[in-house]
């Protein structure tokens, strides 16, 4: 069963300690792929380094994420950095532009400016024919209405760990080709997350981690890594009635597909 996880960050300090034994574990259960995102400037030497330690696993994205832009007064700089970056300014391939979006769980002090962060990036994506990795924290009323007005633009990627309604889950495929990271949240009891799953067209969906963060059942409060995607994929096999390995093969097609691999 070969696996493709969607949204990870082996390059994060919570794998300072083993990083090449987490890198070893996840391609022994058979991950072929590990999508990473950026997050900001802090981040993208830890985040070049890993994928030129593993550049045939390691595949990295660049954005600049919606928490990155609270509270920073160069959040504009950074912004043009992706710009740059996407331009070939680090002399490296980027898979999608991510991950980026909209985020008001701490706060909606700056919601202006993660909203302007959130368009230029989306502008980012269609100018250089990338997807999109986009994060939504307490933000779905704020990011529909944002996506709406890229309908029929060419506007897709991924809705990284979706977690919402059906509804958004409809409202999202008309704005544009998108598909959903499902993560390790479907395999917990109080999550309505496997309701929509077991509605969702296979299609529509790739399979994420996001290590070291969002763990499953059996490893919900400890470190996440990607290796356990597996997990994901299980559940959502049982979710849908068929067998893992099917899971795994037409999620990895979704993602090859979206991600140009």
């Amino acid at each position: 069963m070969e696996l493709i996880d969607t949204h990870t960050h082996p390059f994060d300090e919570a794998f300072d300690v083993d990083r090449a034994e987490v890198v070893a574990r996840a391609c022994e259960a058979g991950v072929r792929r590990m999508m990473c995102p950026a997050i900001d400037a802090a981040t993208h030497a830890a985040l070049f380094g890993l994928c030129d330690a593993y550049p045939d696993v390691c595949l990295p994205m660049m954005g600049l994420h919606p928490t990155s832009v609270n509270d920073n007064p160069d959040w504009r700089r950074e912004v043009a950095l992706v710009e740059e970056y996407l331009s070939g300014g680090a002399s490296r391939r980027f898979y999608a532009v991510g991950e980026v979006g909209l985020d008001f769980y701490w706060s909606r002090e700056w919601q202006r400016e993660q909203e302007e962060a959130f368009r230029r990036q989306v502008e980012f994506s269609l100018r250089f024919g990338l997807p999109l990795v986009i994060h939504t924290r307490e933000a779905w009323p704020e990011m529909l209405g944002l996506l709406r007005e890229f309908r029929g633009s060419g506007v897709r990627g991924v809705m990284h760990a979706f977690s919402g309604t059906w509804e958004e889950y409809e409202a999202v495929k008309a704005c544009g080709d998108f598909l959903f990271g499902i993560g390790g949240v479907v395999t917990y009891k109080k999550s309505t997350l496997p309701e929509v799953v077991s509605r969702m067209p296979l299609g529509d969906m790739v399979l994420e981690t996001d290590a070291p963060y969002l763990p499953p059942v059996p490893y919900r409060g400890k470190r996440n890594e990607p290796a356990y995607i597996v997990h994901v994929c299980r559940k959502v096999a049982e979710l849908k009635g068929i067998a893992p390995e099917e899971v795994a093969a037409a999620t990895s097609v979704n993602a090859c597909r979206m991600f140009g691999i």
